[in-house]
């Protein structure tokens, strides 16, 4: 069963080199797409630590391929928010050695590419988005037409808030961005569209957010 997810990989010509956000399903084959492109995979970005993003059981019934699967063949660092290490060595047991704890602004480099990490707890206790040439990759912090769910082990309703409202506030309106999930029909729109229609960026307090998006 597959959740309608999205994969991302990014990589810079000039050094041939790659880093892939959030590997479940297929890992192998999308090490393969990436390989066969030319490129090398030097690292995997996790946004959160939901099987559908990362690998493990989901539901407690149905294991899902993910980031163990991938590091079984190819040895590259796993960059997560540091509060998600626990999350993600509990439902994944991958190996803390495999895995760089980072904190918000930090900077991954892809040859000359630069890969900012915004943490943007809420859906999770260390969801993070992925912000880089002008684009932002936001897992299931922010989708383009609603936002995560936050009444799963790990989830704040007033964090996501926070994280809408007040991280993601610098963002500009020009910003492509590229949500972990296939909900809506366009698979991108400018982060200026998205606070246009998306009710999740309504100009409303604390609290009249949280009684109509806290679930």
């Amino acid at each position: 069963m597959q959740l309608e997810n999205y994969v991302y990989l990014i990589g810079d010509r000039d050094v041939g080199g790659a880093i892939v956000i959030d590997a479940a399903y297929a890992p192998d084959e999308i090490a393969g797409i990436c390989e066969s492109d030319g490129m090398e995979l030097t690292g995997a970005i996790i946004t959160h630590y939901h099987a559908d993003h990362a690998g493990g059981m989901l539901g407690g019934m149905t294991r899902i391929s993910g980031i163990t699967d991938l590091l079984q063949h190819r040895d590259v660092p796993v960059h997560v928010q540091g509060t998600e290490l626990s999350w993600l060595s509990e439902r994944t047991g991958i190996d803390s050695n495999s895995v760089i704890a980072h904190a918000t602004g930090d900077t991954i480099f892809v040859g000359g590419l630069e890969l900012v990490l915004i943490h943007t707890p809420g859906h999770t206790e260390g969801s993070q988005c992925v912000l880089f040439e002008g684009n932002l990759i936001t897992g299931d912090t922010l989708f383009l037409d609603g936002c995560g769910r936050t009444d799963l082990p790990g989830g704040d309703a007033g964090e996501l808030f926070e994280s809408l409202t007040v991280r993601l506030a610098g963002i500009p309106d020009t910003v492509p961005v590229y949500p972990g999930h296939a909900y809506s029909p366009l698979p991108s729109e400018s982060m200026g569209d998205i606070r246009r229609h998306n009710p999740v960026l309504a100009p409303l307090d604390r609290e009249q957010w949280l009684a109509r998006f806290s679930y």
